[in-house]
Parts: structure tokens; sequence; C-alpha cells
């Protein structure tokens, strides 16, 4: 697999917006797209992809394809299928609210591809029904102790894109997108039984 995209500030700033984020998305999933055909599967205009295109190729997520181009369309492709945006370990405000708008983003897209997942269950054959699942669990533990946990379940996210990853285009007979969502978070502390200054 290539090396994540890894952006500064200002490339996070161009990428945390829910058009561009959805169009590096499909072409990461799908492969090398014009305008057009990403303005037909969003339901916007070829203008306004177009600019999307040009701001993500400008800030290093997306490349023109010009062995699949002509002279009347231009071909683009993802340059990296993962960006990965560490928390700086000394973040200014500007740094900590560009990760955070790329989280929000992230979050709100992943909400909605798990809900339209979760209304498409029901009409999945048992097979996939199986593998399709949601689990959860809370612990009490130290931002050191989180940090491991965070680490070992990345570890094995790795793990599975070194193994299946592959290029993006079509799948194979008998294959799906199979979408494997890491989220870990600090979650609301909630008061104790009996505990009314809540």
């Amino acid at each position: 697999m290539d090396d994540p995209a890894l952006p500064d500030v200002t490339q996070l700033k161009a990428l945390s917006h829910p058009v561009r984020m959805r169009i590096l998305g499909l072409l990461r999933t799908l492969g090398p797209a014009t305008a057009t055909l990403i303005a037909q599967r969003l339901g916007l205009n070829s203008g306004a992809t177009s600019y999307h295109l040009r701001q993500l190729a400008e800030h290093g997520f997306v490349r023109e394809a010009p062995e699949l181009g002509s002279k009347r369309e231009r071909w683009w492709q993802a340059v990296s299928q993962v960006t990965s945006v560490p928390e700086p370990v000394d973040p200014d405000d500007e740094g900590r609210d560009a990760t955070d708008a790329f989280h929000h983003v992230v979050v709100g897209q992943q909400a909605q591809r798990m809900q339209a997942a979760a209304e498409r269950r029901g009409g999945e054959s048992q097979q996939w029904r199986a593998v399709t699942s949601v689990s959860d669990v809370t612990v009490a533990v130290t931002s050191d102790q989180a940090a491991q946990i965070q680490r070992r379940f990345e570890q094995l996210l790795w793990e599975v894109i070194d193994e299946h990853g592959g290029p993006p285009g079509p799948v194979a007979e008998g294959e799906r997108r199979f979408n494997v969502v890491l989220a870990t978070f600090v979650d609301t502390d909630e008061a104790a039984w009996g505990d009314d200054r809540a």
C-alpha cells in the first residue's frame, strides 16, 4: 500500500469540506474519474466538481491522470489511499481548529454511511448480515492506557489494509466493499447514581 497523506494545516483546511471529502473518497474507492462522472454521482454540476478537484489537486490530494484523458476530458485520481491526521504534540489554535474541523467532517460522513448501512441491513443476505455489526465498550483508563488501546486497534487496521487494501476499482465476483471503522473517543463523564449534581 502507498504511504498515507500527511496534510499540513493548510492542506487540512482545504480538505475539510464535505464535498471534497466525498470526492476524494470516491476516487479512492472507485478509481479515476472525470468531473462529469463525479458530478453525476453527487448530483452536482460539473463546474462545482471541477472547482473542488482543482482545490484537491492544488493541495496534493489528487492529480490528473493524463494517460486516461483526452483533449476534451480530464481524468483525476487520488494520490494516496489513506489520509492520516495525527494530533499535533503542541498544536497552536490554527492547527487544533483545522484538526477538529477535519474530524468533525469525517465523523459526520461515517455516521451517515453507518446509518445507511443499518437501513439497508434488512435487505442483505444472511451471510452479509452476519458480518455486519456494531460493538462498543466503555472502559475507565488513563490517557496512556487509551493511547495503547488506540495503537492496538490501529495496528489491526493497517494489517487489514495491507492484506486486503488493493487498488481502487471494481470488486471481484462474490466480493463487496466492506467498511471497517475505528472510532475512539472520550465519553461523557456520567455522575454516579444518586449524585444529583450532574
